[in-house]
C-alpha cells in the first residue's frame, strides 16, 4: 500500500506537487494551496492510502520537489 500524507497548513502554493503528480494533487481556487485529492483532514494532515503502486513514483517526485517538505510518501 502507498501512503501519501500532506500537511496542508504549511503549503506555500508553489504548484510543484501538481506538476509532478497531477492525478493526486490539485491547487485550491479558494486559498491557492495544494489539495491531496480524495482525502479528508485529520489533525492537520491529509492522508491518501492506495493499493495502486503506479502512483508511487509521481508522489515521490512531488515529495522531493516540495520546497517546504510537507509531503511524505511511504510504502507499507
Amino acid at each position: 500500500m502507498v501512503i501519501v500524507t500532506l500537511q496542508r497548513k504549511k503549503c506555500i502554493g508553489c504548484n510543484y506537487c501538481v506538476e509532478m503528480a497531477p492525478n493526486q494533487f490539485q491547487m485550491s481556487k479558494k486559498d491557492g494551496k495544494t489539495v491531496l485529492i480524495n482525502t479528508k483532514e485529520k489533525k492537520g494532515f491529509y492522508t491518501l492510502k492506495s493499493n495502486d503502486y503506479g502512483i508511487l513514483e509521481a508522489c515521490e517526485n512531488a515529495s522531493k520537489a516540495c520546497p517546504v517538505k510537507i509531503i511524505s510518501v511511504k510504502v507499507n
